[in-house]
C-alpha cells in the first residue's frame, strides 16, 4: 500500500503492546482536520487493509489508526496466543496506551465493536467517544448470530490454498471487484482457530452486561438489512444505556460500508463533531 498526493494514508507500522506485536495502518496524521485520534477495530475476518477505503475518508478529519486484531493481517498470530474477548479487549487498551493517544474516538465493527465495548469496561483510558457498528448481540440464552461458522472457515481455507475473485464472489456476491481482490489476497492471514473462538464467543459471551458501565458518549450504528440487531435489541440496549444514540444505515447489510459507503458515513450524523463525512476523495 502506497501513499499519493490525494491520499490520507500515511504508513503502516507495528507496536509491542499487551505482550504481542500489533500492526496498524495510519491515515490522516497531522493533516487531519481535527487532529483527534480515531482507533478503528475491524470485524472477525477483516484485516486492517480491507478497511482502507473507509479510513481514507476518516483520515480527512481524524488521525486514524486501523488495527490488525491478533490472529489477522500482520499482527502476531499462532497457537501460542489467546484469542478470547477479554484478551483482545486488553490489546485495544494496550494499543492506545503504547501510542500515547488521548481524546480518542474508539470505533469497532461487528466483533471489533464487542472488543471496543469490553475494553471500556476493562479500564481503557483516554477514550472520549465510543462507536459500536452493528455488533453481534447474540449471547447465552439469546438468538444465534445470523451468519454461520462454515462461511468463514471455508472461505479462509480456499484463500489459504489460493483463491481468485471468482471464488470470493461465491461468498460475497454483492462486493466490488476491488473488494473481492483484497479479500482474496488477505483472508489467508486470518488464523482459523482465532476466528472459531471469536465466533463461538459471539454466543458464549454476553456484552450487554458492559453497557450500563459506559460513561462516554456512545453511538450504536445498525445495518438496516443486516438482521444482526433487531428492534427488540435496540430497545434493550437503549434501556441498558439510556444515553446511547442509535442510528441506522437503512440500505446496508452487516458489512455496512461495503454495501453503502455514503450511507455508512451519513449514519454517523453529527456524532463525531464534524461535517457529514460524505463525498469521495479529490
Amino acid at each position: 500500500m502506497t501513499s499519493s498526493h490525494d491520499s490520507t494514508y500515511r504508513y503502516g507500522a507495528h507496536v509491542h503492546a499487551n505482550g504481542i506485536r500489533q500492526h496498524y495502518l495510519r491515515f490522516g496524521g497531522d493533516t487531519a482536520a481535527t487532529g483527534q485520534a480515531l482507533v478503528l477495530i475491524p470485524g472477525i475476518t477483516s484485516p486492517a487493509i480491507t478497511w482502507s477505503f473507509v479510513a481514507e475518508r476518516l483520515g480527512r478529519h481524524f488521525d486514524t489508526y486501523v488495527l490488525d486484531v491478533r490472529g489477522r493481517g500482520l499482527s502476531a498470530t499462532g497457537p501460542e496466543l489467546d484469542y478470547d474477548t477479554d484478551t483482545c479487549a486488553d490489546d485495544v487498551i494496550a494499543f492506545i496506551d503504547a501510542l500515547g493517544l488521548s481524546n480518542v474516538v474508539l470505533a469497532g465493527h461487528s466483533m471489533g465493536a464487542r472488543f471496543a465495548l469490553r475494553a471500556m469496561t476493562r479500564g481503557a483510558r483516554g477514550v472520549a467517544k465510543l462507536v459500536l457498528i452493528d455488533p453481534p448481540v447474540s449471547g447465552p440464552g439469546r438468538r444465534e448470530y445470523p451468519s454461520k461458522l462454515p462461511w468463514y472457515v471455508d472461505s479462509i481455507r480456499d484463500c489459504t490454498h489460493g483463491a481468485d475473485i471468482d471464488t470470493m464472489r461465491t461468498y460475497c456476491p454483492t462486493w466490488s471487484e476491488e473488494q473481492l481482490r483484497l479479500r482474496a489476497e488477505w483472508l489467508h492471514t486470518c488464523y482459523t482457530p482465532a476466528i472459531i473462538q471469536a465466533f463461538e464467543e459471539f454466543h458464549s459471551v454476553d456484552i450487554h452486561q458492559d453497557l450500563p458501565a459506559i460513561q462516554v458518549p456512545t453511538l450504536l450504528m445498525c445495518a438496516g438489512k443486516g438482521g444482526v440487531i433487531e428492534e427488540a435489541d435496540r430497545q434493550e440496549i437503549q434501556t441498558l444505556l439510556p444515553s446511547i444514540r442509535i442510528t441506522t444505515a437503512a440500505s446496508a447489510g452487516h458489512m455496512i460500508p461495503w454495501d453503502d459507503l455514503d450511507g455508512f458515513f451519513a449514519a454517523f450524523e453529527d456524532f463525531l463533531g464534524t461535517p457529514p463525512l460524505r463525498g469521495r476523495l479529490p
